[in-house]
């Protein structure tokens, strides 16, 4: 009998493992689809409710399952976007709070890389060299670690130690641009756009490098990506005083529809929501 019951207990216990194996591999397919299917959400209050329920059902899913690396990255692109679209224009302290969880858990897959967990206190060559470590099959590891890093940055920027960090991002979106220059709508252009276009030249800004940048991210998405135009005006326009590109790019964002790019149907209403926001102040920007 005592035999037995053993067997039951130990019979119990292997099938309680098993089934919670399984729901967390149905919940991480739910996942997957339920970001695409967010992206081409067009309301914008639904579509934060759901952002922010799914990342949470995301990190339940990474306790059974902590180094997962594609729930890893979905959560640092989910914390990333999550704090662009819906926090960054309220409240910039929960936003940087975000980026910063974007940042972690895109660097807990990179950093299973050991030459670049070794790179991570060694100077600029040491990192350049540890990112040619990875593949092209990285760069959205990549990608996405440097968008919550420069990020998390561009709201901490009286942080010296915030401020150190930057030429590594800079570097990683450099790499990314060498290996897949169109991964993400021309992502990596449109970082580094914001990134030369937002400083001062004395602060390491770059207008001329900015406006490239922009340039050769709207070749790369057809302009149909409607957050380029957005912080091509917020950046370069407003640094360098082109009201009337700002102007041109803000009509850009208002007179088209969200739909030229079904798939990122809902980046482009955060960019109408963004650009009406821009425009109230233009008057305090020129």
């Amino acid at each position: 009998m005592k035999i037995l019951n053993i067997l039951i207990l130990f019979s119990s216990v292997v099938f309680s493992g098993c089934f919670q194996t399984i729901a967390v591999k149905s919940l991480g397919g739910i996942m997957d689809s339920g970001f695409e299917v967010l992206n081409e959400e067009q309301d914008l209050g639904i579509a934060e409710i759901s952002v922010a329920s799914n990342l949470k059902l995301l990190e339940t899913i990474l306790k059974s399952d902590p180094d997962n690396q594609h729930y890893l990255l979905l959560a640092s692109l989910g914390y990333a976007s999550y704090a662009l679209g819906f926090v960054e224009d309220d409240n910039t302290e929960r936003a940087g709070f975000f980026y910063h969880r974007s940042k972690e858990y895109g660097m807990k897959i990179l950093n299973s890389n050991r030459e670049f967990a070794d790179a991570q206190e060694k100077g600029i060559e040491e990192f350049n060299r540890a990112l040619d470590s990875f593949s092209e099959d990285d760069v959205p590891a990549v990608f996405w670690t440097a968008t919550g890093w420069g990020s998390y940055i561009s709201l901490n920027l009286t942080d010296p130690s915030a401020i150190a960090d930057l030429p590594k991002v800079e570097a990683m979106m450099k790499w990314v641009i060498r290996k897949d220059p169109l991964y993400f709508y021309g992502g990596a252009y449109f970082f580094l756009g914001t990134l030369y276009g937002s400083r001062p030249t004395l602060l390491g800004g770059n207008p001329d490098s900015s406006k490239e940048y922009f340039e050769t991210c709207l070749k790369i998405n057809s302009r149909k990506f409607l957050l380029t135009y957005v912080y091509y005006a917020r950046s370069y326009a407003v640094q360098t005083q082109n009201r009337e590109l700002f102007e041109e790019c803000l009509n850009r964002v208002d007179t088209t529809s969200i739909d030229i790019l079904p798939k990122a149907r809902l980046s482009n209403a955060i960019a109408k929501k963004k650009s009406k926001l821009l425009r109230e102040k233009i008057d305090e920007l020129f």
